[in-house]
């Protein structure tokens, strides 16, 4: 079984999966929501740029 990507100390627990409790689910949702997480943005992606056909 893989171990927990926050405490790293852990084996996930199949009631929190990937996680091994719900404080370490709350850690991960807290950085997402601070923005410690990010998906970057392509500036090939943008809209209205140049070569987009309106």
């Amino acid at each position: 079984m893989a171990t927990c990507p926050i405490c790293r100390r852990n084996e996930a627990d199949p009631k929190y999966r990937p996680f091994c409790s719900k404080r370490c689910a709350d850690v991960d949702l807290q950085r997402w929501f601070t923005g410690s997480y990010a998906i970057p943005e392509s500036v090939d992606e943008r809209p209205g740029e140049a070569g987009e056909e309106d």
